[in-house]
């Protein structure tokens, strides 16, 4: 009985995540097709990876997810920055590892992941920073931080307050000073002052001898020096037969998803606030 109330209870939380989302059927067609695929896939093959490369090509677009009172689930597959290229790629990660192909199943993995705890509620329950996803997909146990054991690691000391402080600058804070005062600037408290880890720019040019844990498919959250902000840009990593780590990712520089041909060493150097990157992996 306890297992049937168990079951229900997740059925009705993955029909209410579907219910409350946008897409269009373009949308939950292209999720269900690519769900099928991911099952067919080797049992040793990078889901993540996967799907990234599955993404190449579509066009980049900036704040897809703006714009709609009450923050409903925002599904869009034809458009994508670097955030919604990696929520939607784990989300697919996710259905597939639990052995479903069905588009509901995907929104309630995809909000689980965006948002606060899991759980939707709107604007500033987003995890509007990288750390805010970290807090919460490590407390529920989705995804891990991987750390090279041979890799000498740099230290950040988050200081965030990017929102509060530009909250003009965001459509849905604009007009909601109460929201910023009381949500965004008590979420940014909660994590500032706390110490990071991150592998430093010199050590990106090495090889997989020394980012032994590194592995394709991962998450990379690359660190930066901008002030109020963890992260600037997200991607994926992808070990080149040149031996090197590249980053697969929604660029506003190509305008599309790419796998980018230069190294992530010389990516890196060319953006000056860059200072390194965390990595991160699905949880099986």
């Amino acid at each position: 009985m306890k297992g049937q109330l168990i079951a229900w209870m997740l059925a009705c939380s993955i029909a209410t995540a579907a219910n409350a989302a946008i897409y269009t059927r373009e949308d939950s067609i292209k999720v269900v097709t690519l769900l099928q695929q991911g099952a067919a896939q080797p049992k040793d093959c990078s889901l993540t990876s996967y799907y990234a490369k599955q993404f190449l090509g579509l066009p980049y677009v900036a704040h897809t997810l703006e714009g709609h009172t009450n923050e409903p689930l925002v599904v869009n597959l034809r458009q994508l920055d670097c955030t919604t290229l990696v929520d939607n790629c784990l989300a697919l990660a996710l259905t597939t590892q639990q052995g479903s192909t069905s588009f509901a199943d995907f929104c309630y993995w995809l909000e689980r992941m965006r948002y606060r705890d899991g759980k939707r509620n709107g604007y500033p329950s987003r995890n509007h920073y990288w750390s805010q996803w970290v807090r919460s997909n490590t407390a529920l146990g989705l995804a891990e931080e991987v750390v090279s054991p041979q890799t000498h690691l740099q230290t950040q000391k988050l200081d965030l307050h990017y929102m509060s402080r530009h909250s003009a600058a965001y459509r849905m804070l604009k007009d909601a000073p109460q929201a910023v005062k009381d949500l965004i600037q008590t979420y940014e408290q909660e994590l500032s002052g706390q110490p990071v880890a991150y592998i430093p720019n010199e050590m990106l040019n090495k090889g997989r001898d020394v980012l032994t844990n590194v592995r394709d498919g991962d998450v990379l959250a690359l660190v930066t020096s901008k002030d109020g902000l963890d992260v600037s840009h997200l991607g994926f990593a992808q070990w080149g037969t040149d031996g090197k780590l590249h980053l697969l990712n929604a660029s506003s520089i190509h305008h599309k998803v790419v796998l980018e041909p230069m190294t992530l060493y010389r990516y890196m150097k060319k953006h000056p606030t860059n200072l390194g990157i965390r990595v991160f992996r699905l949880k099986k």
